[in-house]
């Protein structure tokens, strides 16, 4: 394993210790925006079981939308990368502006389009018929207000996306906490009213999201505009300029359609499950809520490793990224690895943490998803692996191939296998259990074989540091001439 000096970086020294400063502060933030969710739970439970429900029903809808946010904040992010990497200060800054206008100028057709098509939207959704009476207003008045607060939303997303390109994740972390902690300060003033302020329902759990994070932006500008942190962007730089507008499209448009299809993924295998006994359905989504607390860390690896990767290439280390590639993923391997053991050895106390007992349906969801936690537990360190492999191809530019990974391990290793498994051969919820599991397994080994070809080491941005745009090598396709 590497031993790390002071004097390491990114781009120069031992890899290790920059590779861990760029992560953790990225699982923080995951689970900061976990306390974002748990506090408008805590409040809106408080309020009315149908205000908890029409958050649910709202839900597909703002996952849509922050897909399309994280598709082409990616962008921004590597293409600044890449650009930090080459020394290129003026063209960092300036891919950062551009990012930013064509950002602000998407989340305001949003938010327009969102404010005034909530009602059509919520009405394809499918609903028993006093859901539809009572949950589906509620969830039209959290949206409007969400929507008109979209561009707030937008806002910190690429400011974070942003300075994870330039290197830095402690800043964005340290707005998060400020964010944070006002939303959860102001979640039941704003619902409930005090003093002058006066009750606002379910609006104000919105109205409170829109505030904590329009501050959150607030200050990402500031650190952006006003200080030395970040990529050096001024005023100059927001003005539109069709051809690096053009390459955050190009680059943007896989990552944003990959997280829409993960979204679809979801919703496609939610409504196989719902089939089921309700105790399945229990297990089902209390162990999905488990693991994506265990994903945290190789979500963490997988974007520190779009940096890592995007700053080698751009300063032209093509081997110092690919053995940035390999490290990270061992180290995410050997992590989930060993989470994978204790859930594995230890389910029904994991489980059973989060279960009130003393009635036979707990006791059976508990049983239910003790098993569904043991069978994925097989694909732990088998997610560690994907993240960190999709996340290199992401930093290299090759967001298409990223894409197609993706849907190899949600269309091709899941969402088909659960129903086979689950309806056709007859396993029932173990059939379940096991197709959810041998998605990322999959799409694991294809994507890591495809890396071993070696055909994404190749940077997307020119090589003269004073080049104010970024180029895509002539007769490539998202930055790899050779990769068919």
């Amino acid at each position: 394993m590497d031993t790390e000096a002071p004097g390491d970086s990114i781009t120069e020294g031992k890899l290790l210790r920059p590779m861990f400063a760029l992560a953790w502060p990225i699982v923080v933030i995951q689970l900061l925006q976990v306390a974002y969710n748990l506090a408008d739970t805590f409040w809106l439970g408080r309020l009315s079981a149908d205000a908890v429900g029409a958050i649910s029903v709202a839900f597909p809808l703002i996952l849509l939308l922050i897909s399309l946010a994280a598709g082409f904040t990616s962008a921004g992010s590597i293409l600044v990368a890449q650009y930090t990497g080459a020394d290129s200060e003026r063209s960092a800054g300036k891919v950062a502006g551009q990012t930013l206008s064509f950002v602000a100028m998407l989340a305001v057709g949003l938010s327009i389009l969102g404010y005034f098509g909530t009602g059509e939207a919520l009405a394809l959704l499918p609903s028993q018929a006093d859901t539809g009476e009572q949950v589906v207003p509620l969830a039209a008045d959290y949206l409007e207000v969400f929507f008109l607060g979209l561009p707030a939303l937008f806002g910190f997303f690429v400011f974070s996306a942003l300075m994870r390109g330039y290197g830095d994740t402690q800043t964005p972390m340290r707005v998060m906490v400020v964010s944070v902690a006002i939303n959860v300060v102001v979640d039941p003033i704003f619902i409930f009213g005090w003093g002058p302020v006066p009750a606002m329902g379910i609006e104000g759990a919105a109205a409170a999201t829109v505030l904590s994070r329009g501050v959150a932006s607030v200050l990402g500008f500031y650190v952006l505009f006003r200080t030395s942190t970040g990529p050096n962007v001024d005023l100059g730089h927001l003005w539109p300029e069709l051809d690096t507008v053009r390459d955050i499209v190009r680059l943007g448009v896989p990552t944003a359609t990959e997280q829409s299809m993960s979204a679809l993924a979801m919703l496609t295998l939610t409504a196989m499950v719902v089939t089921f006994a309700p105790p399945v359905v229990s297990a089902y989504g209390l162990g999905n809520r488990l693991i994506s607390l265990v994903f945290l860390p190789a979500m963490g690896l997988g974007r520190a490793t779009n940096t890592m990767v995007g700053q080698n290439l751009g300063a032209r280390k093509e081997e110092r990224a690919e053995r940035a590639v390999w490290l990270a993923a061992t180290v995410g391997a050997g992590v989930m690895l060993a989470v994978a053991v204790i859930a594995a050895v230890f389910p029904d106390p994991i489980v059973g943490v989060f279960m009130a007992t003393g009635t036979p349906e707990a006791a059976e969801t508990i049983r239910y998803g003790a098993e569904y936690l043991r069978v994925r537990s097989v694909e732990f360190a088998f997610i560690g692996v994907l993240q960190v492999v999709l996340g290199a191809f992401r930093g290299a530019g090759n967001t298409k191939t990223a894409m197609g990974f993706s849907f190899v391990a949600l269309w091709i290793g899941r969402v088909p296998v659960v129903y086979y498994l689950a309806f056709v051969a007859g396993w029932g919820q173990m059939g379940v259990w096991v197709g959810m599991a041998l998605g990322n397994v999959v799409g694991a080994i294809a994507a890591t074989l495809w890396f071993t070809r070696g055909t994404w080491k190749e940077a997307i941005v020119d090589e003269d540091p004073d080049e104010a745009g970024p180029e895509v090598p002539s007769g490539s396709v998202d930055g790899e001439s050779v990769d068919d």
